[in-house]
């Protein structure tokens, strides 16, 4: 299979864990997207080199993941997916940003602290939308977004998206082979073969939207799916919102790592 089917075939089997019997997977689908909203806006409101400050976000994808027995290698394989576009990114800030740091260590500037910054958002979010997925599921995280006022066209967007992941992953697979058998098997210039292959798969995929939206069409597809009746928002829903909320609100207002550093100097002295 290709790196392509890999990767969209390992988004959809981690979503299958949305049926597992877990904690987290109980909860209301529309409080667990809710503070995950919460959590991305308080982790992208730092500044540009924030990086300790951002150290205890971790706590909550970590414990979601936990809550949903969603092991931890199969979210950090997912990451690394992504970690090369993301140091696309991060990558010109040391170098464009040469300005000292009062109080670091020599050569470390503004421009690496923004660095790692960007890594540690990337890392924070992503892991915290994939535990989300994993312990909701992508129909379930639409429907919360669909009870929460967001606009139907996202909605119809997520769901479709939630479907067409296996067809993707199999064109993609189907691709791989075809492309194999014609080289027998041979490899080399990789990064321009990948070049052709992912035009190759965003024309199919093109045409096989097409095709399916004119089976929706002619089914009576009105441009939005009927929306799945609301679970029920009881205790635990509401100690899991306001348990977080508080916590964010702590973390973003406070800088807990030099907290708990000062008082843990201040008791060894």
């Amino acid at each position: 299979m290709s790196r392509v089917g890999e990767a969209l075939a390992g988004l959809d089997a981690l979503e299958l864990r949305a049926s597992a019997d877990g904690s987290a997977q109980a909860l209301d689908a529309r409080a667990k997207v809710g503070v995950t909203l919460l959590f991305t806006v308080a982790v992208a409101s730092f500044p540009a080199g924030a990086v300790s400050p951002l150290l205890p976000f971790v706590a909550f994808p970590a414990a979601l993941a936990a809550a949903g027995r969603v092991p931890f290698r199969e979210v950090a394989r997912r990451l690394l997916l992504a970690l090369p576009f993301v140091l696309l990114v991060a990558l010109p800030a040391p170098f464009l940003d040469r300005t000292p740091l009062p109080g670091a260590l020599p050569g470390v500037t503004a421009g690496w602290a923004t660095f790692v910054s960007v890594l540690l958002r990337f890392a924070l979010t992503a892991s915290a939308a994939l535990a989300l997925v994993a312990t909701t599921g992508l129909i379930g995280v639409a429907a919360a977004l669909g009870a929460l006022g967001v606009p139907r066209p996202l909605v119809t967007q997520v769901v479709l998206l939630s479907r067409s992941l296996s067809v993707l992953g199999a064109e993609a697979e189907r691709m791989e082979r075809a492309r194999d058998l014609r080289s027998s098997g041979r490899r080399g210039r990789e990064l321009k073969r990948a070049g052709s292959f992912l035009g190759t798969l965003l024309l199919r995929s093109w045409e096989r939207a097409e095709r399916i939206h004119r089976a929706l069409l002619a089914r009576g597809f009105t441009g939005s799916f009927p929306a799945p009746r609301p679970g029920r928002m009881g205790g635990r829903e509401a100690l899991f919102v306001l348990g977080w909320c508080g916590a964010f609100v702590l973390f973003r207002l406070a800088d807990v790592p030099s907290l708990l550093g000062r008082l843990l100097v201040g008791g060894l002295g």
